[in-house]
Parts: C-alpha cells; sequence; structure tokens
C-alpha cells in the first residue's frame, strides 16, 4: 500500500504538488489522472524516494521507500522508457539490474518471456521502437517480483495488441493482490483498466473515488430534451434552477434537474417535447468537467 498525507513539493515559489492525502490500495488497479502539469510525475517520483517532499509524508507498506535494501523487491517502476543504455542488450541491462538487487538470473529469461522480447533479448536498446523500449521498461519493474507496481504512460508506442496486453497485465497483477498506480491520458483506456482513480490539478486532489462513481456522478442531472418551442422551454428551466445549455440543432442540455423535473415542468406549462433523455456520460466527459479550471498548458484554438 501506498500512503500520503500533506504531500507538498515546492521549486522556490511554485507548488508542484500541495497537500496531497490519498491511499493507494492492494487488489485494484488505480489510474493517476490529471492534466500536463498537474504533479503526476513529481508525486510518482517523491513515491520513489527519488524527489523528496517540501513538506508532508508518503510511506510504502508503512515506511519510507527511500533506503529500502533492495527496492526491486518492493516496487517496481517505469517511469521513462528510454532511462537505458543504448549500447547495452535488453538482457544486459536486466541482468545488470537483477545483480544489483539480488535477483537470479533465471528471472530475467523469465520477464523476457513475459514481455515478449525473448526473440531480441540479445539486440542493443538502442535500436528500440518506442513500444519495444516500454516492453523492456515494464519488463525491468517486473524483475524483482514486487507488490507494488507505478508505471508511468505505460501504453505510449504500443500497437493496439500491446495495449491490449499491458491492460490484461495490470488487471492480472491487481487480481493477484498487488497494488497498481498507473498515469496515463488515454481515458479511453483507463475507463478499461482501473479500478480506482486519483485526479489532481495544479497540485491538488481532485478526485479520490472509484471510477464507476466518479461517472455516474458526472451523469447525474444531465438531460437532453427537445421541443416545439425551446425557447420558452429554456426559460421556465431557468426558473426552476437549471442550467441550460442550447445545441445548434435546438436540443437543450440541461444540468441541475434531472429527467422527471424536466418533464414534470413541460406537462404543467403545456410545452411539447419531441425528446426527454438522461444523458449518458465517459470517464472522458467526467474527467474534462472535473479537470477544466485545472489545465495548465492549454492548447489555443484555432479562428
Amino acid at each position: 500500500m501506498i500512503e500520503a498525507q500533506g504531500l507538498t513539493k515546492r521549486y522556490g515559489r511554485k507548488a508542484a504538488v500541495s497537500g496531497l492525502d490519498f491511499r493507494v490500495e492492494p487488489g485494484r488497479v488505480t489510474g493517476f489522472l490529471g492534466p500536463n502539469g498537474a504533479g503526476k510525475s513529481t508525486t510518482m517520483r517523491m513515491i520513489l524516494g527519488l524527489d523528496l517532499p517540501t513538506s508532508g509524508t508518503v510511506t510504502v507498506n508503512g515506511r519510507r521507500y527511500q533506503g529500502t535494501v533492495w527496492p526491486l523487491h518492493q516496487i517496481g517502476a517505469l517511469l521513462d522508457a528510454r532511462a537505458v543504455h543504448p549500447g547495452r542488450s535488453a538482457y544486459n541491462h536486466l541482468h545488470s539490474l537483477a545483480a544489483a538487487n539480488g535477483i537470479p538470473r533465471s528471472r530475467v529469461e523469465a520477464v523476457l518471456d513475459q514481455v515478449g522480447l525473448t526473440p531480441v533479448a540479445r539486440k542493443r536498446a538502442g535500436g528500440f521502437s518506442l513500444g519495444m523500449a516500454q516492453r523492456l521498461g515494464i519488463a525491468g519493474a517486473l524483475l524483482g517480483d514486487p507488490g507494488i507496481l507505478l508505471f508511468d504512460e505505460p501504453v505510449n508506442g504500443l500497437d493496439p495488441d500491446g495495449i491490449l496486453w499491458i491492460r490484461t497485465l495490470m488487471r492480472s497483477l491487481a487480481a493477484e493482490g498487488r497494488t497498481v498506480l498507473v498515469s496515463s491520458h488515454l481515458m479511453s483506456e483507463m475507463a478499461l483498466t482501473a479500478d480506482h482513480l486519483l485526479v489532481i490539478g495544479q497540485g491538488r486532489l481532485l478526485a479520490d473515488t472509484p471510477l464507476n462513481e466518479l461517472i455516474a456522478r458526472d451523469a447525474a442531472n444531465r438531460v437532453e430534451v427537445r421541443a416545439v418551442d425551446h425557447h420558452r422551454l429554456a426559460d421556465d428551466l431557468r426558473t426552476l434552477g437549471g442550467d441550460i445549455t442550447l445545441k445548434p440543432d435546438g436540443t437543450l442540455l440541461v444540468t441541475g434537474l434531472d429527467s422527471a423535473s424536466v418533464g414534470e415542468l413541460a406537462a404543467a406549462r403545456g410545452h411539447v417535447l419531441h425528446q426527454l433523455r438522461d444523458v449518458t456520460s465517459s470517464l472522458e466527459d467526467a474527467y474534462f468537467r472535473l479537470t477544466e479550471n485545472s489545465v495548465v498548458y492549454r492548447t489555443p484554438v484555432p479562428a
């Protein structure tokens, strides 16, 4: 288990991470989400002891991870797939990690096979594609058979078959009772992989919730309705407390009211409706609404 209490990291006057409190529990895949610059990588580096907190604490199974004698036996991490000496073969890279952590040579062969790199085990890592480098990084994370796995953008560079493989791997690791924390910007993939979500923005915690609850909460009280006189209906719904967005086709998107309230108002005030339905939501929808005020690097909209 990973636990953070008041975790803060400042660089001069800038707070990269500010007062994070969370727990990453075993037996489930926890997705770690947030816009660029939100503080995800900094948080992962503090978990691993690569960066020291300015204040607060983060512990691994109740203890600080920094200074662990055999670190790969406790946490396996993939933070940068290219952090490999380009002149070393995949086998020699893993063998050096194994030797430094008291891991038998047989384990090197096992993880190479597990990630599908046995055919290129003796080739230099500098010639690997990004997808192959990701597989090698994942092999390094698995090498010590740890109880905790940290993956930062693990599907970058993977083809569809590779994405399915890493998704299945992460879920199987969690099913074995391991703690799995994975950051990603691919909402569609997180929706298929994660059980629980930590969402941060500008260094602060925005959500710590099961994935299904976040999506359900986002979908609640969002209704689409079409009427003969949509302008009059919009005015009436606003008096009831609804927030109304008019779509180009005349459909009203109503937030703050459920479909029953909209239907009852329409009946009471003589509106003829052509459509009334609850809006389904996705993780992407929920994520954008949750982080809309926390985006640091926003792309300009073309004129």
